[in-house]
């Protein structure tokens, strides 16, 4: 398999994941907060933390797939790069309130280096002969932004 069907093949596979968590969070929360690493489902207020952190999939996973359909691959790597940090901050909620760090590591940071794979996958594979290409105005549709014209 090529890097670059890898990194396309990891991508979808990110983007589905993060709107299969978004369903879980707001269709079947009992579930989710077990799954999340979290030893019981919050209660009263606190239920709304499923919520937020389902908003927050669903956003990414339609992010991802965005920009994967749209093939702005360097983009993708980089917005991949960021999104890394989430599991990283879900690692340290799961520690931080009764989870365990068999939960915190198997899901969260195993999670965060399966992003960080792929981005560098994504890195790599949006090269041209063994070079970066420049991340030009033009060539990402955004010619209003040239400077060079204003």
């Amino acid at each position: 398999m090529t890097t670059h069907r890898l990194a396309t093949v990891l991508s979808v596979l990110l983007g589905l994941a993060c709107l299969w968590f978004a369903y879980g969070g707001l269709f079947t929360p009992e579930a989710f907060a077990s799954g999340f690493g979290i030893p019981s489902l919050p209660q009263g207020d606190a239920v709304g933390f499923l919520t937020v952190k389902a908003g927050r999939d669903l956003a990414n996973g339609a992010i991802v797939l965005t920009l994967l359909a749209l093939g702005r691959r360097r983009s993708l790597a980089w917005v991949t790069l960021l999104f890394a940090m989430s599991p990283c901050v879900d690692a340290f909620a799961v520690l931080t309130h009764g989870g365990t760090y068999a939960a915190a590591l198997g899901i969260h940071a195993s999670t965060c280096a399966g992003m960080l794979l792929t981005a560098g996958l994504l890195f790599a594979s949006s090269s041209e002969s063994g070079t970066v290409r420049s991340n030009s105005v033009e060539r990402e549709g955004n010619r209003i932004l040239d400077r060079s014209s204003l």
